[in-house]
């Protein structure tokens, strides 16, 4: 089998980070024993350019994989009118969420976008909240999936569970410091409120990003005592992972999320969740904070905090149980590649 990915975002030598989550699909995938080439292009003669080098030497891919509905996705149709060659859709764009509607900047762009999604075999948003955006939006699809990120194996390495020897309790947040997104400020309010009751925990903010200065600086008006927030700074993958082993809960404070591969991370290493309604939160959290309370509620925010760190009985009661399989490379690699399958016969057709 013979798969080609088109995505505007890609990890390269500019930004390691960018379309990560991509890259880890792709290796899924290879690692189910399918052919995969990925076309990484912004611009649409780029695109063409890259196109028709590998044409040259692969061949015809059996499915294509549009990661993100942009212009990619006139070649994406374009194969499918000409060759009768599949393509499916893997969502992952924060657009179509109402708290961040900037999916369209016309009538023709947002038309445009529809049709390819109508097009497509399987279309794959990386949740159920963001798929049931794009509905609202308009956007019909012939058949709706879920597929989820991947976390990275060293995160289920329960052997590296670090035993605590204090009675200090560490709650984490990972975080790229965008506070319009991400509500850092309103997690902050809440360690102060906490502050005020108990000081036998520790909040540890791992991250930098755009606005960081602006919001440890927030932070010092606060005037929450030395030693309760800890900021970390950007870290690898495999200091995040240790990170996770030596925390007792994990927290997170955003506006909204189309996933929140923090979550799914929490989860692999086995932690309880406390968290707002996004992205995959309602099905993995162990406790959901409503919005208007993380937002503006300071004190009530705390109470949620305090309870997942310390009410063990409450949380063993409202886990979910979400398999940490439902993450693993293998489990999502099998998942995309039973779906290029079901596509194949589209081609015959």
């Amino acid at each position: 089998m013979k798969v080609l990915f088109l995505t505007p975002w890609y990890p390269s030598e500019k930004d390691a980070m960018l379309g990560l989550f991509v890259q880890k699909h792709v290796e899924a995938v290879r690692a189910q024993g399918v052919d995969v080439r990925v076309i990484f292009s912004r611009g649409w003669i780029d695109l063409c350019r890259q196109w028709r080098a590998l044409k040259r030497e692969w061949g015809l891919p059996d499915v294509v994989q549009l990661n993100v509905i942009q212009k990619q996705g006139l070649l994406a149709l374009w194969l499918k009118k000409k060759y009768k060659i599949p393509y499916v859709i893997v969502e992952h764009f924060t657009g179509y969420l109402p708290e961040n509607k900037s999916v369209a900047e016309s009538r023709w762009h947002i038309a445009f976008m529809k049709r390819i999604c109508r097009e497509a075999e399987v279309v794959m948003p990386v949740s159920e909240q963001l798929g049931k955006a794009m509905q609202s939006l308009g956007f019909q699809a012939k058949r709706w999936e879920i597929i989820d990120n991947i976390v990275d194996d060293f995160f289920f390495d329960t052997a590296t569970k670090i035993d605590k020897k204090t009675n200090i309790k560490t709650l984490l947040n990972i975080t790229c410091f965008d506070e319009p997104h991400k509500n850092v400020k309103g997690l902050l309010r809440a360690a102060k409120a906490l502050s005020e009751k108990r000081q036998d925990w520790r909040l540890v903010l791992v991250g930098t990003g755009v606005d960081y200065r602006e919001v440890r600086a927030y932070a010092d008006t606060l005037n929450i005592p030395a030693g309760l927030v800890v900021w970390t700074g950007e870290l690898t993958p495999g200091e995040v992972a240790e990170w996770m082993h030596k925390s007792d809960a994990f927290v997170l404070s955003s506006r909204y999320e189309t996933y929140g591969v923090v979550l799914a991370e929490a989860v692999a290493a086995g932690i309880p969740i406390v968290s707002t309604p996004v992205g995959i939160a309602e099905d993995v959290a162990d406790i959901i904070v409503p919005q208007e309370i993380a937002q503006g509620d300071a004190k009530r925010f705390a109470d949620y905090m305090e309870t997942v760190l310390w009410n063990s009985e409450l949380i063993s009661k409202n886990n979910k149980k979400v398999s940490k399989d439902r993450f693993s490379t293998q489990a999502v690699g099998k998942k995309l590649k039973a779906v290029y399958a079901s596509c194949m016969d589209y081609s015959a057709q």
